[in-house]
């Protein structure tokens, strides 16, 4: 097994670090490989707005209270972006229409590609962190703490710095369950009551609820009204 392979599969989210900073030569190293990951049409359409102020993280934390936050050494924002790309696309026409699902897709899936590689970059140089998505619960806030332009939009953050705990791996899916040979294959609904019970032991003292449950809290409800104002503000929706 490749060392590539064995630290991909040792990655865990880590929330709580040493009061030590990242070197900028580091932090420098680990976006220049974010910078590599795969992009749609090579547009690259994201862009990383790094905080390392105390006052911006305490302000963020205010509106989305994640400790992670406030303890990172950085923080990254990953925001999905066709600003550049309106600009580019007027040296050609006029007519600009970012509006709708696809571009919707484009932007948070490079946003997301970029930012599984800051997260394996930092791994490989001894860092931790861990994504959260929750920055997109408060997106007409956030939007305005970093002073986000038209057709652009908070996607997730990722909080990074020297760890201060070592979490186990948590168990994921079965295989099987998850890779289908040549066509899609539907499972039953004990498959999911069976995971709940290995999420249940992975979490012993710590669960509150199970998989299937956290699912229900996810998808049983309508979506975050926050996110939708903010991308028809944006000129997105």
């Amino acid at each position: 097994m490749s060392e590539t392979i064995q630290l991909m599969k040792k990655h865990t989210s880590v929330r709580r670090f040493k009061e030590q900073e990242i070197p900028q030569a580091d932090l420098n190293e680990i976006l220049t490989a974010a910078q590599m990951a795969s992009s749609w049409k090579n547009f690259q359409s994201y862009s990383v707005i790094v905080v390392r102020s105390e006052q911006k993280k305490a302000a963020l934390f205010n509106l989305v209270p994640q400790e992670a936050i406030r303890q990172s050494a950085v923080f990254l924002l990953f925001v999905g972006d066709l600003n550049r790309a309106e600009k580019g696309v007027h040296l050609h026409t006029e007519i600009f229409q970012p509006q709708g699902v696809e571009g919707l897709l484009i932007t948070s899936v490079d946003a997301a590609l970029a930012g599984q590689n800051t997260l394996l970059a930092a791994e490989s140089l001894g860092y931790g962190g861990v994504i959260i998505g929750l920055v997109r619960y408060k997106s007409e806030e956030v939007a305005d703490l970093f002073n986000l332009p038209d057709y652009t939009y908070p996607v997730f953050g990722i909080a990074l710095g020297v760890p201060e705990q070592q979490p186990d791996v948590k168990p994921r899916l079965p295989f099987e369950q998850v890779i289908f040979e040549e066509e899609y294959q539907e499972q039953l609904v004990g498959i999911i009551e069976a995971y709940d019970q290995v999420q249940t032991k992975y979490a012993g003292v710590r669960a509150t609820t199970t998989w299937s449950q956290r699912l229900a809290e996810q998808f049983g409800q309508d979506e975050p009204s926050s996110t939708r104002r903010n991308l028809e503000q944006k000129k997105l929706l």
